[in-house]
């Protein structure tokens, strides 16, 4: 497990929040969970862009940090699945002010970028 070299500064509400959800991929495993549980496989095939070693860490942080939870399936095969914890759902207003400002530069970006392929 990733352990911080810089200690997280509880002090700054901005640096706590950033801290949960400032891997490029927390914020988009968050927005997958809002309306439904997954199986892990499931949240892989939604975000192939990124690797499942990478995946599995950060959906491990989240539970971590309370955010999501993991209910475990006792039958053979073993079956998980991963849904937002009301903690996690808190986030969601901040998440939805990053898509909608996300949805609002999109041209700025564009411009920059080179359309989406």
């Amino acid at each position: 497990m990733y352990e911080r070299k810089i200690p997280i500064d509880l002090g700054c509400p901005l640096r706590l929040t950033m801290s949960l959800i400032d891997s490029k991929w927390k914020s988009c495993i968050l927005d997958e969970l809002r309306d439904t549980s997954m199986r892990p496989s499931e949240i892989h095939k939604v975000l192939p862009e990124a690797t499942p070693r990478v995946l599995d860490l950060q959906l491990k942080e989240l539970v971590e940090d309370g955010l999501v939870d993991k209910t475990i399936y006792p039958e053979l095969p073993p079956r998980s699945e991963y849904f937002i914890t009301d903690l996690g759902r808190s986030l969601l207003p901040i998440l939805d002010a990053m898509i909608e400002w996300g949805e609002k530069n999109r041209q700025l970006f564009e411009r920059k970028y080179g359309m989406p392929q």
